[in-house]
């Protein structure tokens, strides 16, 4: 009848689906324990049976890790392997602990295999199928993956699509160079220069470039890994330095790869900062416009891995876009997104003169910053 309101009645399971998170309920379905904290020790974190995987392994969520990427390990068991895999969204693994190997099947019958040990990073082409093996009969491998599962999942939200799906992504298979750890270099600019690859064989000895705007003698490369839409760099910290602050947007996963050392998180309101300590096997993920910065603390240079959804082929994001074209490494009194020494807050150089001290490296800043002006 007509102004008549119709009443619906919620009388099946369809009608009350409400806000839901594939990724998450999908994640503690699986049987690895799911780990969540602001930074994690994913070489120390408890794993366990992954039948999808056929081995051990565990989920690292991160609280910054924002709506697009997580992180899992895989724990092979020594002379295992892992179920053969292929599946829709981008895996870029970082080696923790032991060594193995990993095979690509191309489309065409072409096979491809390349060993990987701590600190290696490598992908897969996406949808491509692969398996990865433990070299050891005495140890077992560890193998840390940064993925976009979360934002595929809860897109499509059907494992089986995910999971089963046999299309074949031509376009990103690669030159067969990239499955021996070559690769092809780009000159774009300092922070942006690319080197596109599959396979890194050892992320503490690759070749970096200085970047002179993030500040401290730091340098960096980024890596275009498949031809994939995530993105990963490798920045370093020489000895006694620490690098400017600054923010983006959530889901940068940071792996501390050489070194040690720790990072202050805040809010620009914040009174404190929050504290996180790094060396190899650590992972977080700063929040949301959260400002960070990275302190080496070390006697040896302090390597990081940033791996996040949208690079500088592929951004996806506005706010990636954006701070590609020049927002990453410009002042915020300019519109960016950076903090430069001169306007930091007077506790954080105060604090890392501390933590130098007891770690008995003498401190190697006062280039970039007036330390008499701190002692008044």
């Amino acid at each position: 009848m007509i102004g008549k309101k119709k009443v619906h009645v919620f009388d099946t399971d369809r009608d009350k689906k409400f806000l839901l998170e594939p990724y998450n309920d999908w994640s503690a379905a699986e049987g690895p324990p799911v780990h969540e904290d602001f930074a994690i020790n994913a070489i120390d974190a408890e794993t366990g049976p992954w039948p999808r995987f056929d081995c051990k392994g565990a989920f690292l969520h991160v609280h910054g890790r924002g709506d697009y990427c997580s992180a899992y390990t895989l724990d092979i068991d020594p002379g295992k392997k892992t179920a053969p895999m292929r599946h829709l969204y981008e895996p870029m693994f970082y080696g923790l602990e032991g060594h193995g190997s990993t095979i690509v099947d191309l489309p065409n019958g072409t096979r491809h295999s390349f060993e990987w040990g701590p600190k290696s990073l490598f992908t897969i082409p996406l949808n491509t199928p692969y398996q990865i093996f433990n070299g050891s009969g005495t140890e077992r491998a560890l193998v840390a993956c940064t993925h976009d599962l979360p934002f595929t999942l809860n897109l499509y939200h059907d494992e089986g699509f995910i999971f089963e799906n046999d299309f074949v992504f031509e376009q990103r298979l690669g030159d067969p160079k990239y499955y021996d750890g070559d690769g092809d270099f780009t000159p774009i600019k300092p922070g942006r220069h690319m080197w596109e690859t599959t396979y890194v064989p050892d992320l503490t000895n690759f070749e970096l470039h200085t970047w002179v705007e993030r500040g401290a003698g730091g340098a960096n490369i980024v890596f275009v890994l498949a031809d994939g839409t995530m993105h990963a760099h490798v920045s370093e910290i020489p000895v006694a330095r620490y690098k400017k602050g600054h923010r983006h947007g959530a889901g940068v996963h940071i792996w501390a790869v050489t070194g040690s050392g720790y990072s202050l998180l805040w809010y620009e309101a914040d009174q404190d900062f929050l504290e996180v300590p790094w060396t190899h096997g650590w992972l977080y993920a700063p929040a949301e416009q959260q400002f960070h910065q990275h302190f080496n603390t070390s006697p040896d240079p302090a390597r990081y891995l940033a791996i996040s959804l949208g690079n500088r082929r592929y951004p996806l994001l506005k706010h990636k876009r954006d701070g590609i074209a020049g927002e990453t490494d410009a002042s915020i009194k300019e519109g960016g997104r950076q903090v430069e020494y001169e306007d930091q807050d007077p506790r954080i150089h105060k604090k890392w003169l501390e933590e130098m001290a007891k770690s008995g490296v003498a401190p190697d800043m006062a280039e970039y910053i007036d330390e008499s002006a701190l002692a008044s």
